[in-house]
């Protein structure tokens, strides 16, 4: 260990950054609470009953409850969507439910041959009837040519989950009886009304007019136009703002003193940073297996019967692997974050407590079972081979939270744990930098490292709501899902992103500790008040009150302002790791500065421009979307994840066997390559003609398989990007087990 490390104190400049910030999170959080009051407040009722004007029964408050936990058991969310939330494989259930709901009621006013005229005013009067169910009433009473197209849509979905369908590249529900799937049945068609009955006092539908469907005349309100305008302005100010206030405030007056290079020297291994070579090498596997569901994944979308004639549909059905595949960057992404921030908590803290080894190698067994057991108990529970307990140990059938709730809760205990394994190594620091009773000192860059890290596990807490059973409500539980799946990589990760980027600069010598915080810091102020409140760009169409279409436009087009800063930074670190010739960390920096790019490309711009309410009401859940989440995800957080895990790398190998960036740099042009290529061979290939069918036709046929047919020399070209994605991610693999094995000597103990 380095021994006892002068730390300067802070100066006024950033201690007003400190108290922004607090004043910062505190009003966003405020505001969170009463958004999610709203939500509760302004979801759409779920009616004790829904009856025929002649009093019969057609579902029940149990039923679609029922219902709702028959779509997530069979993972019906992993092969389709529902209010645009899911998979895009499949169709989107709502959306295709409510045309053919409308389809059927004209079916039921008009006699078949009709004239035009008959069939104009059949149409008026099919709109008047559905426009006009009123979901607050109790019961809710629908006329009788609603009643008789809800019977007949009913009949139509019930076969369509109970049966195998290999032209649509659908395996039937296993796990679903004939009960369950005649709830699930009545779960998607009430889903399908609250996008066109209207909300009491307005011309609007529970959904806002989503989604896009001629027929019912849904189509966007003013609103979307006037936020889009509104937050476009805001976002150019913002980017002004940000600028002026990082040159005028944050760089201005910092100390030119030499910063404390506490990654300068190699130095010896302490017993818990060799217990972390395992994780690295299971980051890079867990890699290999995502590509290798995403691959599959590809290959349905040309061929839905069959790989190459192997009949796929039948052993590895779409929504396990896309539950793979959605799963397993959760999974990498983060657990090169946490091995890498283990590794470097003895060097922080300067200190290796007793018995952190052991405790490293238990959370490693820990990961491996939560890993192993959830996608088992995924393919299991989609087979229908677990039954009762389905929830706790299958299949959720919730997007990005798919592993059973079993797993879920051990998942966050492994979280926890990481916070305070985290917190050992790193406490001596951390006590020293405090100066009671000023408790501004307790923000200095060690402890923003250690509160993010406390957020990442933290907010996983909210996607277990309710604890013990499904919810009643797909709006609200979904709600929290995007607290999870949005506050995880908006808040939590770009706070931690943040922060152990300016700690790894400060702790390489490249900038002094005084700039590194300040920026952090300033980062901290934009993402809380933007990453929180932008959550909302997910809650506009799913049944959440009007009040998300603004806050959720504004707020999250003002997420780009520390991507952006994010970028400046980076070229200007660049700038001055190039005039270092004996630099070693060259090829983590590379990564990272592809972390930026791609941050500010794919959930910046990409991710930006989407989000916009009036593009989001017709791109929302199409291959525009995948396109954002493509590049976003991998490459902002999976290249910062890839980065940190070099820069452990390097100083694990250190002058202990021989270090090369040759492998490394392959990697990385091979990802950036492969991820090129995915952009414009397939998703922006098909995502702008499916955006075109969406305004044109509605949103139902953009997302028919006769859509996709039009694009299948598209989807074969995603191949490939497939290639060379997974070249590099076969190389990075082979060179992160090289580069461990030599650290540790496993190379040279094999050769004895």
């Amino acid at each position: 260990m380095n021994g006892t490390i002068s730390i300067p104190v802070q100066d006024r400049t950033t201690r007003v950054l400190v108290v922004l910030m607090l004043v910062t999170a505190a009003l966003s959080w405020a505001a969170m609470i009463w958004l999610a009051t709203e939500t509760y407040r302004g979801a759409p009722p779920l009616p004790k009953s829904m009856t025929a004007s002649d009093g019969a029964v057609i579902m029940t408050r149990g039923d679609i409850v029922a219902g709702k936990a028959g779509f997530q058991r069979a993972g019906l969310m992993d092969y389709g969507s529902l209010y645009g939330m899911g998979a895009y494989f499949g169709e989107d259930f709502t959306a295709r439910a409510l045309h053919e709901l409308a389809e059927e009621t004209v079916a039921a006013l008009v006699p078949a041959g009709s004239d035009e005229t008959a069939s104009l005013i059949a149409h008026k009067r099919m709109r008047e009837l559905l426009h006009g169910i009123d979901l607050t009433a109790n019961p809710v009473v629908v006329a009788a040519p609603v009643a008789a197209a809800i019977e007949r849509v009913r009949a139509k979905l019930i076969r369509k989950v109970r049966d195998q369908h290999p032209a649509y590249g659908y395996t039937a529900a296993l796990s679903l009886t004939e009960d369950e799937a005649r709830a699930t049945a009545d779960f998607i068609i009430y889903s399908a009304i609250t996008t066109v009955a209207r909300r009491p006092g307005t011309d609007i539908s529970w959904t806002s007019n989503w989604p896009a469907e001629p027929l019912v005349e849904n189509r966007p309100d003013s609103a979307a136009m006037i936020w889009t305008v509104v937050s476009l302005a805001l976002m150019m100010l913002g980017i002004g703002v940000v600028l002026a206030v990082y040159r005028l405030w944050i760089e201005h007056g910092v100390r030119d003193d030499a910063p404390t290079a506490v990654l300068g020297t190699f130095g010896p291994l302490t017993d818990s940073q060799k217990a972390l070579g395992k994780f690295f090498i299971f980051v890079s596997l867990v890699l290999l297996i995502q590509i290798g569901a995403g691959a599959l994944i590809g290959h349905y979308y040309v061929d839905r019967e069959s790989f190459y004639g192997f009949p796929i549909l039948d052993w590895l059905p779409f929504p396990f692997l896309r539950a793979v595949h959605v799963q397993a960057p959760i999974v990498w992404i983060g657990l090169g974050w946490i091995a890498t921030a283990l590794y470097l908590a003895p060097r922080v803290g300067d200190h290796e407590p007793k018995g952190q080894r052991l405790l490293v190698n238990l959370l490693f067994l820990a990961v491996v079972v939560i890993v192993v057991g959830a996608f088992s108990g995924s393919y299991a529970g989609l087979k229908g081979w677990i039954s009762r307990d389905w929830f706790w140990f299958g299949h959720q059938g919730l997007e990005y939270l798919e592993l059973g709730r079993v797993w879920q809760m051990l998942f966050f205990i492994g979280l926890a744990g990481w916070a305070l394994l985290m917190l050992r190594a790193m406490a001596p620091t951390l006590i020293s930098l405090l100066r009671l009773p000023d408790l501004l000192s307790a923000f200095r860059a060690e402890h923003l490292m250690w509160y993010s890290a406390c957020g990442i596990a933290f907010i996983y807490l909210f996607g277990m709501i309710p604890l013990t059973g499904i919810g009643a409500s797909f709006t609200i539980q979904d709600f929290w899902r995007w607290w999870v799946v949005h506050l995880w990589v908006e808040w939590s990760f770009e706070l931690f992103a943040a922060a152990v980027t300016a700690y790894f600069l400060m702790a390489i010598g490249l900038v002094s500790r005084q700039l590194a915080e300040r920026v952090i810091l300033f980062e901290w102020i934009l993402i809380l008040g933007s990453g929180i409140l932008g959550t909302g760009h997910h809650l506009f169409w799913a049944g959440e009150p009007a009040v998300w279409l603004s806050v959720g436009s504004v707020f999250s087009f003002l997420e780009v302002l520390p991507l952006y800063l994010l970028v400046l930074e980076a070229i200007e670190q660049r700038q001055r790791i190039a005039k270092d010739r004996d630099f070693p960390y060259h090829l983590a920096f590379m990564f990272i500065l592809g972390s930026a790019f791609w941050n500010f490309v794919g959930a910046g711009v990409f991710g930006g421009i989407v989000n916009a309410p009036l593009i989001n009401y017709y791109e929302h859940a199409t291959f525009l979307t995948m396109n954002h989440a493509h590049t976003a995800l991998f490459g902002a957080f999976g290249m910062l994840a890839i980065g940190l895990i070099y820069l452990a790398l390097r100083h694990m190998v250190g002058d202990r066997a021989p270090w090369g960036d040759r492998a490394g740099y392959w990697a990385f042009w091979l990802y950036n390559i492969g991820l090129v290529l995915w952009v414009v061979l397939t998703f922006l290939p098909v995502g702008f003609p499916q955006l075109k069918v969406t305004f044109e036709r509605g949103y139902d046929a953009a997302r028919s398989l006769e859509f996709y047919n039009t694009t299948l020399v598209w989807q074969w070209l995603r191949a490939v990007g497939d290639v060379f994605f997974a070249a590099g991610a076969v190389l990075m693999a082979i060179d992160f087990i090289a580069k461990v094995s030599g650290a540790l000597g496993w190379r040279r103990t094999s050769a004895t």
